[in-house]
């Protein structure tokens, strides 16, 4: 073998030894093959970020617009309870007027009036208050306690009308209630003086 073929052998064979040119000549390695697969995950994890980060920005402002439109809502509720009640005396003594009037024709226009105030009240949502059965102390406030036959608690008279707005109370209705007859008022009281006694 020529000198010069030798020596070009043992270069290479010397660079092959030292992991710079491989044996395959492609001139590439492990290690390149995976670059553009590393490359890809790196793109795919921020765009995946900011995916999530989207669909947590659409729902917190779906959120918000309900509970602006809730709150406009009840402000809304709130000034219409705010008119109705200011009315309210008004619709009162419409009510008495008309009670106390004799003549036909005057009852009948205070009538009409009585009427379409209470229809336009109406149509923002008041509503009356029922004051049937038994006392309700969030919906009813007792003005007087009688003696009666009925049992105790129960509503006999109602001597003004309460009324409410969309679940807002305006007034509560002012109410008459039995306090049960005489005989049983003793009863209750000796029972709770025995049970004081006990104590």
């Amino acid at each position: 073998m020529p000198e010069g073929e030798e020596q070009k052998k043992d270069s290479l064979g010397g660079a092959e030894a030292a992991g710079k040119v491989p044996k395959d000549g492609s001139g590439s390695g492990e290690k390149g093959l995976g670059a553009p697969e590393k490359e890809e995950a790196g793109k795919a994890k921020p765009e995946e970020e900011l995916r999530e980060r989207l669909l947590r920005l659409a729902a917190e402002f779906d959120n918000y617009k309900k509970r602006t439109a809730k709150d406009i809502e009840n402000a809304k509720n709130i000034g219409k309870a705010e008119m109705a009640l200011k009315l309210l005396p008004a619709l009162d003594e419409s009510e008495l007027a008309l009670n106390a009037l004799g003549e036909k024709g005057a009852k009948e226009g205070i009538g009409m009036v009585l009427a379409n105030l209470t229809d336009a009240l109406k149509g923002l949502g008041l509503v009356e208050v029922d004051a049937h059965g038994t006392f309700d102390p969030y919906r009813h406030e007792i003005v007087l306690a009688r003696e009666s036959e009925k049992k105790e608690g129960t509503i006999l008279e109602v001597v003004r009308k309460g009324y409410e707005l969309n679940g807002i109370m305006l007034r509560p209705a002012s109410v008459i209630v039995s306090k049960g007859t005489a005989e049983a008022a003793g009863r209750k009281e000796e029972k709770l003086q025995q049970e004081q006694d006990k104590l």
